[in-house]
């Protein structure tokens, strides 16, 4: 295990040296570009206008830094040879992945922790209301994230960053077209334990509603557990079996 963690803190060292976390300002200053052109439909509904846009924000800014180090960690390692390094060691290929995906899970945790605490800012500033369920859309953006870049780290251990970011994309889209689930008044989709990435999708609940509970939180966990653990599966094998 100290193995993972070691491959873990390096991807998130490489991802300070590249700065990406700086695209948490950049998606910071969007939002708040944003806040003047919000339509006003009456008191109260500005405020989950905001919500809304914040998550939509949270949920791309989650994917740029997600999938920009998921589709070029392994390729770009490969390429310097550096990764010839690292599996020359006691350390088994599938640990090499394992450790690579959960940096980027990291980092990606901290640009969504980052973000979420800079939108509530800015809502309580505006808006005079402290909107601190905005942490439960970024805990669903994370999870939701977690799987798109188990996806793209699969296909990085075969092909290049282009073809990586595209299949992982359609890998999220198809995901949400798994099921057309009915949905409740508070947005939330009621069959959760269906295997769709839909069940990550909280935008109605947080933005207009009160969130989600405990169950649902539950529910999405399960999801995650899921779909990243048969990705990586298949990353470790395909990677397994790779001539370097």
């Amino acid at each position: 295990m100290r193995a993972v963690i070691t491959i873990a803190e390096a991807v998130m060292r490489d991802a300070i040296r590249r700065k990406v976390v700086w695209i948490v300002l950049v998606f910071a200053a969007l939002l708040s570009f944003a806040i003047p052109g919000l339509p006003d439909y009456g008191v109260g509904v500005v405020s989950a206008v905001f919500r809304e846009v914040s998550i939509a924000l949270m949920y791309v800014a989650a994917l740029v830094v997600g999938l920009s180090l998921a589709a070029t960690r392994i390729p770009a390692e490969v390429d310097r040879r550096t990764v010839f390094t690292i599996v020359a060691r006691p350390v088994s290929r599938w640990q090499y992945v394992l450790g690579t995906w959960l940096g980027i899970l990291a980092v990606v945790g901290v640009v969504l922790l980052a973000f979420t605490a800079v939108a509530i800012g800015v809502g309580l500033a505006v808006y005079q209301q402290a909107m601190p369920r905005l942490f439960a859309a970024s805990f669903a953006v994370w999870l939701e994230t977690g799987v798109i870049t188990a996806g793209a780290v699969t296909l990085s251990t075969r092909f290049g960053a282009v073809t990586s970011i595209v299949g992982a994309l359609t890998l999220a889209f198809a995901g949400h077209s798994l099921s057309t689930l009915g949905r409740s008044a508070e947005g939330v989709a009621p069959l959760a334990f269906v295997p769709s990435l839909e069940v990550f999708n909280v935008i109605n609940a947080v933005a207009h509603g009160s969130g989600y509970g405990i169950a649902y939180a539950a529910a999405m966990l399960g999801v995650f557990v899921g779909w990243s653990g048969l990705l990586l599966l298949g990353a470790s094998a395909l990677f397994g079996r790779r001539d370097l």
